[in-house]
């Protein structure tokens, strides 16, 4: 795909995005959970069920402030600001106004996004009367951007950020596209879910096609650099530290002895997802690949031949 193959999709926008035809979620007081038990693994490990169970609600609405402070935290410190730039042709990258057109409406949705994640954590406190006692100031994608900006040289930052901004892009929509279908929490988030799914699936696609126009005329020279960086980013971003640090900080928060909170950490300390080509977002990674064309390059695929075996499976 190049710059003039590229159709807005301005009319879908004003047509279907959230901000133009969805009502406010509300949250229910009824028997649904806040958060899906499989989203916290803490609170299914042994130890949890059997010494401190009473607490589940507690911990799982620290799960729901943690996600709803990374959503924030991922749609206006991280897309808005890559978006922003491409809208305002700031952007080393440059592209066409249908494109910029597109980056603002973007910015637009993922600033809506974390007004709504605000509000419905405001609501779920005042219903729960539970108060967030661990919000991070950074989601992966805070080390996982600057340690890959940091191994090119300046000029093709930008692109190095337009290419991990999409692969996050891409990850997420899966991502909240499994939240939406529990059917274990309450029907205000998952609604909640399925409107940021409608946007995202958009954003996805935006950011793939951005990505394909450029790589379509990036030099080979700046290819081979960029795919080098590659596995650090993804090495980065696939770490589960700032969960396990979170989950550590949750146990203190816990009313518990200190034998429990010390058979709790050790169990947190072997909860780790592999980073290889086994670990379950990997294969949202690879898809984003092949659909913006990276994956047809041979550099990339030299760069990444530590995780295909999945993209192998897949195909």
């Amino acid at each position: 795909m190049n710059s003039l193959d590229y159709q807005s999709f301005s009319d879908t926008w004003e047509d279907r995005a959230t901000i133009r035809t969805r009502p406010r979620r509300l949250v229910e007081d009824d028997h649904r959970l806040l958060y899906p038990l499989s989203r916290l693994p803490l609170v299914l490990s042994a130890t949890f069920q059997n010494e401190c169970a009473h607490l589940r609600d507690f911990a799982l609405a620290q799960g729901l402030y943690k996600f709803i402070n990374d959503v924030v935290i991922f749609e206006t410190e991280i897309v808005d600001r890559t978006a922003r730039a491409i809208a305002k042709d700031r952007f080393a990258v440059r592209f066409p106004p249908a494109c910029r057109y597109d980056a603002m409406t973007v910015v637009v949705d993922e600033d809506y996004h974390a007004l709504v994640a605000m509000d419905f954590m405001q609501q779920a406190i005042a219903l729960t009367g539970i108060q967030p006692v661990i919000l991070p100031t950074e989601i992966e994608l805070s080390r996982a951007i600057p340690a890959a900006l940091a191994l090119v040289p300046e000029r093709l930052r930008d692109a190095v950020e337009l290419i991990c901004v999409a692969i996050a892009e891409n990850t997420l929509t899966n991502d909240v596209a499994a939240f939406a279908r529990d059917d274990s929490v309450k029907p205000s988030i998952k609604g909640l879910m399925a409107d940021h799914l409608l946007d995202e699936g958009r954003h996805s696609t935006f950011w793939a096609r951005l990505t394909r126009i450029y790589w379509g005329q990036a030099p080979e020279a700046d290819r081979q650099l960029i795919a080098g960086v590659l596995p650090v980013f993804i090495a980065h971003y696939l770490t589960n530290e700032i969960q396990k640090s979170f989950d550590l900080q949750l146990i203190e928060a816990l009313d518990i002895t200190r034998p429990v909170a010390a058979a709790l950490r050790e169990e947190v300390a072997s909860m780790a997802w592999p980073i290889g080509h086994q670990h379950p977002l990997l294969g949202n990674i690879l898809r984003f690949f092949r659909n913006s064309s990276l994956l047809d390059t041979p550099c990339v695929q030299e760069a990444l031949a530590g995780y295909l075996p999945s993209a192998r499976r897949e195909s």
